[in-house]
């Protein structure tokens, strides 16, 4: 009989093992410990597995296993490593189960630490896992934090043996102690077999001298209690055990066959060289308790320990200790509470590392499927990103974000706006609707399918369209969001109104673009087809119990597709918004889904942020905003994705651009030579392997190679591009909490729609817009500003010369912004981005080229609201010729020029450099010309 043996032998102490790994269990070491040295039960934690799957290679084979299968959450590939841990350990066990009639033979399994102060999860988690793992000796581990203490008694009561973790007070052992008794009385009241339920309350030993020790040396003059008085506290609370298991109570449900909550003495490992390794067995020897051993502290004693009964051993020593260690000015309660909360951490530390590993992992084993994410950052961007990263683990951020906690961002009402969080998953559940609704439009045989909206509606559809082209059988995808009256008659001679299906999406169902484009269509519909058919032609996206789905039933649309309210439009494209487009294209909305969870999934609650890509992403862009000034995000993207920045443009602007703060997208800017770059800007580069660019590889590569910072990610192909709609949704989310803003809601957009609205308004009951008196006209061209800018720009000059004077306003790190209100075409395009290229390259500064009214949904929040670094040049025109809408008084014309000047007017309440060209006469091809001329003059 070895050292080990004795302790149950002759004290009835059962040795427990503080260890589990699996190859550790395959090969029989379990077992063998089990026979050798007689252990009666192992117990388990998160640094326990971080250690085992985290550092080793062991559990490799079954990740890749479940992931050839398909993917799954990061939190769910853990589990299920441990729970088959668990169970092929409950199982080595099951004959000291037997055999000791449920005394002994248990496994414990940790309830999730980030779960320890909540009192309604953490019953839910145990019930869980109890459930999960399945065996009768499965003990469930629960904190002793005040949030654990109920769900102990509550677990107790449904008959669920609790191994009671993080006990340091004598205290609160009382309050565990009588919390099983009550639990286990209500247990047996309701029927329970009470002699099925075990319990342990698990006293720490060894971190209360760790901490003690340091507070003795602090306070001085009590070196002699140095390393006493985890055993003195330890000792007491033995003799609390004693009473509490004692009298009536008790006795009524012993004689039922109930087992005494026995004392488990947890770490155990001696942490200070000076004493004995083998000091906290040896010294806590007594009846019915256990002592729960590491491998190294097991192997220690069975060397060389030193067997009897310890435990009640000079008690009134123990009481001495105690005793002067107030006199000493310290707290053991207080140590306790520390040492709980530290304990918590270091748990909830531990899970991190190990859930970071298993991310790691599954990012590995996923290879090319998963999009991959690198940064190139000088080093202190890089270092205050890492800090920005470890901020947001040591808050919970990532798990906060996903539980809907406003506190993460301003605490005013984020948590309204969160749907998009699980939108994926959701929609997952309905892809049969989607795959109904493509197979009927197919065989309707519609030739083209176009979306009717604006912002989130819109840009969503149009990557989408651009990204998946036109699919054999199926529509092709066209998107209309412009109230430029020659767009509009372009998109109606680019289909066949007989042949063609109406989307019209708007969340709120009162946006003004979406419904004059409805009443247009609907109108043209009418006149093509008849009025009683010309509702089969439509179909409605709008959240529930809108203008537009009371519309849409009015009209007898095809069909009506309800958004999520609390999901808002720039996060949409993950739900109808994008999905019933995608259908009617042809898109297979399942795998479009299964590719954008992939990434939901890379960014869960459970991926802690050093590993989270959205998380990492986000923290760079806040940070490189905040503390270094680069607050213009420049996106690069390959060809066959390269509309991808047009989405997340609008994502980013609309979220982070408001109280004077904000990031700057710069979408559509080729790629140029370092030297037309300042020092304001951060760079994402999407590349897609299958069409990479070699000139845009290299140009990126000098970028960094110039230190101007990357982050690059990689897509195997463009079919993964829905990775990226979530990818970036955390990012915006996590970046809008670095800056302090609320990245859900936008101000400033609703002053422009309100400023819009008064001004259409005012035209229909007039017959015209309000009079205006511009700052200079010719022939051709009018000029127009608020006082505080004409007074700034010489507007005696002449056209040329005011264009070069508002464009020598701009300075180091500003940005200059194109906002073309005329139609959206190739040509007017090409003539404004050589225009835009030229300012970015004689002044080194961020460029974007807008067409109105399409980005006053997207990029005109930031544009009002963020930094006031801007400065713009918005451009009008008389178009070709007026398009009149069904049902209203005025056209297109009055819509689009009313939606410039309420642009315009709030650009110039928030006080931003602007000047306005209007183009006259109606020949807007030349009109552009002659502005994209005076642009590069000025500019040199």
């Amino acid at each position: 009989m070895n050292p080990l043996n004795a302790l149950f032998a002759e004290h009835e102490q059962a040795v427990w093992l503080d260890f589990v790994a699996r190859g550790f269990i395959a090969k029989g070491e379990l077992q063998a410990l089990v026979e050798k040295d007689d252990l009666r039960g192992v117990t388990s934690n998160p640094a326990i597995f971080e250690k085992a799957i985290g550092h080793s290679a062991e559990y490799d084979d079954s990740l890749k296993a479940a992931l050839d299968h398909g993917d799954a959450r990061v939190i769910d590939l853990y589990e299920g490593l441990a729970i088959a841990d668990i169970q092929a350990a409950a199982d080595v066990l099951r004959r000291v189960y037997d055999t000791s009639e449920g005394a002994d033979g248990y496994v414990s399994l940790e309830v999730s630490p980030y779960l320890a102060l909540d009192t309604e999860e953490t019953l839910k988690e145990a019930r869980r896992l109890h459930q999960a793992v399945g065996r009768d000796n499965l003990m469930v581990k629960v904190p002793a934090t005040p949030a654990g203490l109920p769900a102990i008694r509550q677990l107790t009561a449904e008959g669920i043996s609790v191994n009671i973790t993080l006990l340091f007070s004598q205290s609160v052992y009382e309050e565990v102690a009588n919390a099983f008794i009550d639990g286990l009385t209500e247990f047996g009241a309701k029927g329970g077999d009470v002699s099925k339920v075990a319990s342990v309350a698990s006293f720490f030993i060894s971190r209360i001298d760790s901490l003690v020790d340091k507070r003795l040396d602090e306070v001085g003059g009590y070196e002699d209690l140095k390393g006493k008085v985890a055993i003195a506290n330890a000792k007491l609370a033995y003799q609390r055990y004693k009473r509490i298991f004692s009298g009536a109570k008790w006795d009524a449900l012993e004689a039922k066959g109930a087992k005494a909550q026995r004392l488990l003495w947890a770490s155990t490992g001696t942490k200070n060289k000076a004493y004995s390794d083998v000091l906290y067995v040896e010294e806590l020897i007594g009846k019915n308790t256990v002592n729960t051993m590491p491998p190294a502290t097991m192997d220690a004693f069975r060397d060389h320990g030193r067997v009897r009964a310890t435990l009640e051993e000079n008690i009134g020593e123990a009481e001495t200790v105690m005793a002067r260690l107030a006199q000493a000015g310290i707290d053991i309660e207080a140590v306790a509470r520390q040492l709980v909360e530290e304990g918590v951490q270091l748990f909830v530390d531990a899970a991190d590392a190990l859930l970071g590993a298993v991310a790691g992992k599954r990012a590995a084993l996923l290879d090319h499927r998963l999009d991959a994410q690198s940064f190139k950052f000088d080093d202190a961007l890089q270092t205050a990103t890492d800090k920005a990263v470890e901020a947001w683990r040591a808050s919970g951020a990532i798990r906060r974000l996903w539980a809907h906690d406003n506190t993460v961002w301003t605490g005013r009402d984020e948590e309204k706006w969160l749907g998009w969080l699980r939108i994926v998953e959701d929609e997952l559940e309905r892809v049969d609707l989607y795959e109904k609704f493509a197979e009927e439009v197919r065989a309707e045989g519609f030739t083209d399918a176009v979306v009717l909206g604006m912002g989130g509606s819109s840009l969503g559809p149009e990557v989408i369209a651009a990204t998946y082209g036109h699919r054999e059988g199926y529509p092709r995808l066209r998107i209309l969001d412009s109230t430029d009256p020659d767009e509009v008659r372009a998109v109606e001679a680019a289909v066949n109104l007989e042949k063609t299906l109406f989307i019209v999406a708007s969340k709120s169902g009162s946006t003004l673009e979406p419904n004059v484009f409805r009443d247009y269509f609907l109108g043209r519909m009418k006149d093509v087809v008849g009025p009683e058919k010309a509702g089969s032609h439509f179909v409605a996206v709008t959240d529930p119990g809108s203008a537009m789905e009371r519309a849409a039933k009015d009209d007898n649309f095809r069909k009506i597709f309800l958004g999520v309210p609390q999901i808002g439009g720039r996060y949409s494209v993950l739900s109808a918004f994008g999905l019933v487009p995608a259908a009617a294209a042809g898109v297979e909305i399942r795998e479009f889904l299964d590719s954008a969870r992939m990434m939901v999934r890379s960014c869960g609650p459970a991926v802690p942020p050093a590993a989270n890509p959205g998380v990492r992403l986000g923290a760079a862009m806040g940070v490189a905003a905040k503390e270094f000034g680069r607050d213009k995000i420049t996106i690069i993207a390959s060809p066959g994705i390269d509309t991808f920045g047009t989405w997340a443009e609008q994502l980013i602007a609309e979220s982070t651009g408001k109280e004077g703060v904000g990031i700057i997208p710069v979408e559509g800017e080729p790629v140029g030579v370092p030297a037309v770059y300042g020092e304001d800007r951060l760079f994402v580069y999407l590349r897609l392997a299958s069409q990479a660019d070699a000139r845009q590889d290299e140009a990126v590569k000098i970028l960094e190679s110039e230190a101007q910072p990357v982050v690059r990610i990689d897509l195997d192909k463009a079919e993964q591009l829905p990775q990226e709609f979530f990818r970036f949704e955390i990012a915006t989310a996590v970046a809008g909490a670095v800056l302090g803003i609320n990245p859900f809601d936008q101000p400033d957009v609703e002053a422009s729609k309100i400023e819009t609205k008064k001004l259409f308004a005012s035209a229909e009951e007039t017959g015209a817009l309000p009079a205006e008196t511009p700052i200079f006209e010719d022939d051709t061209v009018a000029l127009y500003a608020d006082a505080a800018n004409a007074e700034a720009l010489r507007p005696g000059e002449g056209f040329e010369a005011i264009v070069a004077a508002h464009l020598a306003r701009v300075k180091p790190c500003d940005y200059v912004a194109l906002l073309a209100y005329v139609e959206r075409n190739e040509a007017h395009h090409a003539v404004l981005q050589e225009a835009r290229l030229a300012i970015r390259d004689a002044r080194q500064v961020a460029t974007c080229l807008e067409f109105g009214p399409r980005f006053l949904h997207s990029t005109g929040q930031a544009y009002k609201g963020g930094p006031a670094s801007g400065v713009f040049l918005q451009i009008t025109a008389d178009p070709s010729a007026d398009l009149p809408i069904p049902g209203r008084k005025l056209g297109f014309k009055t819509v689009i020029a009313a939606q410039a000047r309420g642009d315009f007017a709030v650009l110039s309440e928030r006080k931003r450099r602007a000047l306005r060209i209007h183009l006259k006469g109606g020949d807007v091809a030349s009109g552009v010309k002659r502005v994209a001329a005076a642009i590069k003059a000025a500019v040199g």
